[in-house]
């Protein structure tokens, strides 16, 4: 399943400085029954979200309107517990396309990264930069350079730099996951098959 390319995402961010978020409070179990990857952003975050009548928790991030954008700044170890793949998917549905945190559970990283949510790892002290500029001015536009594997807070100039794996990042930035990589080099694995059976 293609996803929209990833090159210089330019957004404002969405704070939540919670450690250890796992994906049961990402995608609580009781959504998991779907097995396509639409309508999961609706129950992203869904027992911070809302109350048990349905009506949203107003002190809860996602429901304040003063903190929006494309990219959602974690606390550290995001993304922990199971290896349910619908984390991820809820995170893209969301509308979120890049999550940044000080350390990602490795599953999490791997899901995200097959289909198009590019996950940043930062330091600590970058991190806690990044929360300070968002808290300080809601406005704040984070950099995130995927060519280049740098992030940066437009307001103050503060900019690190970030790893991912080669083959990963050629898939973001071409909007491939695994199987539309092996398609796209359809032509080079026949003719290496056939040059097996001269």
């Amino acid at each position: 399943m293609a996803y929209d390319k990833f090159n210089i995402l330019t957004s404002t961010a969405v704070p939540l400085p919670l450690e250890n978020v796992d994906t049961d409070q990402i995608i609580p179990a009781r959504f998991l029954k779907a097995t396509e990857r639409k309508g999961f952003g609706d129950n992203l975050f869904r027992d911070w979200r809302y109350h048990g009548d349905n009506t949203p928790k107003e002190n809860f991030v996602l429901n304040n309107p003063t903190y929006s954008g494309k990219i959602l700044v974690g606390g550290k170890n995001f993304g922990s517990g199971s290896s349910r793949e619908h984390a991820a998917w809820a995170v893209y549905d969301y509308g979120f396309r890049c999550v940044v945190s000080s350390f990602f559970a490795d599953i999490f990283k791997n899901n995200c990264l097959n289909i198009g949510v590019l996950p940043v790892q930062v330091s600590p002290e970058f991190s806690e930069q990044i929360f300070d500029a968002i808290y300080k001015d809601a406005n704040t536009e984070i950099e995130v350079n995927l060519p280049e594997q740098t992030i940066t807070i437009k307001s103050t100039g503060a900019q690190e730099s970030f790893h991912i794996n080669s083959y990963k990042k050629d898939n973001m930035l071409n909007g491939f996951d695994d199987i539309d990589y092996l398609q796209n080099i359809k032509g080079d694995i026949e003719t290496f098959a056939n040059g097996l059976m001269l």
